[in-house]
């Protein structure tokens, strides 16, 4: 299927709605509203997910992913299209993400992107930086290096890298300095070069959910209990049983090391769920501290839950 965004009326650019924000912000809920306000107006919208733990099929629970009733009738995308075993990069969510917005558009209607993984929508929207392949055994020597050092070797290749990274980020560390010792150029001079992205080919309406942190943080609690005695307990038998590889982003995922660790007699289950509360948490501030800084600061945040999509979207209703 061709991924070229035809244009329609307007500005010429087709509309993409938006919706992001950390974990438990009520996403998923607004994103359905706003597509079926869409759909009432007479024309197609999709929901279409940007949140990579609800890309797989093996975590309807654990990541919250909307069941068939929440989705009130309005089609949904890319929710539980990857197997575990299989490992969806931001570049794999981003083709599939190419090919579901053209189809929407292709039929005069509005997609609507919802999920709180910045990287996914970045790499859609800025495109992805075209990096040759890692030699392997380039890549072996500097995962093998202490952190410290590979720091230090990394501020005499690219020292501009080194000093934005912090010393004990032993992933980005490791990626900046096996990407400038493998292709000879540092990691800036490809991220400058980024391709593939739809940014200004689509007229995007974004709305970045920030709410209240204690309120926020009151729900991620609820919600893995929530979780716990409606089925994530079962999720994670099944992975275990198919014994994939622990380092898979599935095998990852907040909940499944927590309820794994119960279930091997090494935490109570009260302990799980506080260390999965805790996980949860976590990760929401993460989420919160990179929509609040990274995004443009056009893009509009909302600190409060909002009764009328419809007028913060207005513009998605006028062909």
């Amino acid at each position: 299927m061709s991924t070229e965004i035809p244009p329609i009326a307007g500005d010429g650019r087709p509309p993409v709605a938006l919706i992001a924000g950390p974990t438990a912000s009520g996403k998923s809920d607004l994103a359905v509203r706003l597509a079926r306000a869409v759909l009432d107006s007479g024309r197609e919208a999709r929901v279409i997910n940007a949140d990579s733990a609800q890309v797989y099929r093996d975590l309807r629970v654990l990541s919250a992913r909307p069941s068939e009733a929440e989705t009130a009738g309005v089609p949904h995308r890319l929710f539980g299209a990857w197997d575990g075993a299989d490992p969806c990069s931001a570049a794999d969510w981003a083709a599939a993400a190419r090919r579901e917005i053209a189809a929407v558009h292709a039929r005069g209607g509005v997609p609507v992107l919802v999920g709180g993984t910045g990287l996914y929508l970045r790499t859609l929207l800025d495109g992805i930086a075209p990096v040759p392949p890692i030699d392997p055994a380039v890549r072996e020597a500097v995962r093998a290096l202490p952190v410290a050092e590979a720091h230090a070797e990394l501020a005499r290749l690219d020292p501009a890298r080194a000093a934005a990274l912090a010393p004990a980020d032993t992933t980005r560390v490791a990626r900046a300095l096996e990407v400038v010792r493998s292709t000879g150029r540092p990691l800036s001079h490809w991220q400058a070069r980024r391709e593939g992205g739809i940014g200004a080919q689509v007229a995007l309406h974004p709305l970045i959910l920030l709410p209240d942190r204690a309120w926020l943080h009151e729900r991620c609690d609820r919600r893995f209990v929530a979780m716990m005695e409606n089925g994530a307990v079962g999720e994670v038998e099944a992975l275990l049983a198919r014994r994939l590889d622990p380092g898979l982003p599935v095998m990852r995922a907040i909940g499944v090391t927590q309820i794994a660790g119960w279930l091997a007699g090494e935490t109570s289950r009260d302990e799980a769920i506080a260390a999965g509360q805790q996980a949860t948490r976590q990760y929401a501030k993460r989420q919160y501290t990179w929509f609040r800084r990274q995004p443009p600061q056009e893009w509009h945040r909302m600190e409060t839950y909002c009764d009328s999509l419809p007028d913060t979207f207005a513009s998605l209703f006028h062909r």
